[in-house]
């Protein structure tokens, strides 16, 4: 369900289930975690470009395929310390972790998973039709794989406060004034192969330092972020309102929230 191949110093990491729009299954999450421990490893690779088969980049979390295994949430959340990174959070930093340029390429829908998983990249050169969407507060749930991280040196508090809570659709020309894409195309294929010739222009270590010093200069509390995006993530799966809203989201209409708890 994820494909790796590389052309000529360029890893090309397709998230391969165009049927679902690339929905991610927790082998999915497996695969990519694996797929970026091997390309750190690999001092050939001068670049990274993350796309999505098919007319999509990615349409989020499969919940379905997800949920069926309560085992699948524990493996998805788990972590040894509460400031280290879980699975599901691995796939979107780690490509932090890469000392070279990675691009998403990004096609119609990118949504919830889909959407933190490219905000993990360096670069997203999107197409103009492309919407995005943080849908997690749709089910009751907050965003936790990571992006929280990466969206303050994207995003200005209020507006990354309100695209997650109204967790609507919003435009490719929205999310470039949001400032969360880096260019908006009629062609993502030409714009992603003209940034990558810019890019292997230049010196792989120079590079590398770049990433490096801006990735520094950005530095948020990292750890304690992740623990909390996870703290916040473990109680609102135990919390009623959180089943209420999945309700809500598959159509019921007469649903009721608690009162909230303390937070």
């Amino acid at each position: 369900m994820i494909k790796l191949e590389k052309q000529q110093g360029i890893a090309i990491v397709t998230l391969s289930r165009a049927q679902k729009q690339n929905a991610l299954s927790f082998a999915m999450f497996v695969e990519l975690n694996k797929i970026i421990k091997k390309l750190k490893k690999d001092r050939s690779i001068r670049a990274v470009v993350l796309k999505g088969d098919g007319d999509h980049f990615c349409a989020g979390l499969d919940i379905a395929a997800v949920m069926a295994s309560p085992l699948n949430i524990i493996k998805l959340l788990f972590k040894w310390l509460p400031g280290n990174k879980n699975l599901a959070q691995r796939v979107v930093l780690g490509w932090q972790s890469l000392s070279v340029p990675v691009i998403a390429q990004i096609n119609g829908n990118c949504l919830g998973g889909g959407l933190q998983i490219a905000l993990g990249a360096d670069y997203r050169i999107v197409h103009h039709d492309t919407q995005f969407a943080i849908m997690e507060a749709r089910w009751g749930l907050c965003p936790d794989m990571g992006a929280n991280v990466v969206m303050s040196g994207l995003v200005k508090r209020d507006q990354a406060l309100w695209l997650a809570s109204h967790a609507d659709p919003i435009s490719a020309l929205q999310a470039k004034e949001l400032g969360l894409v880096t260019q908006v195309t009629d062609d993502t294929e030409a714009a992603t192969q003209k940034m990558l010739e810019i890019l292997l222009a230049r010196s792989p270590d120079t590079l590398a330092a770049i990433k490096r010093v801006t990735q520094q200069s950005y530095k948020t509390q990292q750890r304690n972020i992740l623990a909390k995006e996870t703290f916040s993530q473990i109680r609102l799966l135990l919390s009623p309102n959180t089943k209420k809203a999945i309700a809500k989201a598959k159509g019921k209409t007469d649903i009721h929230y608690a009162n909230p708890k303390r937070w």
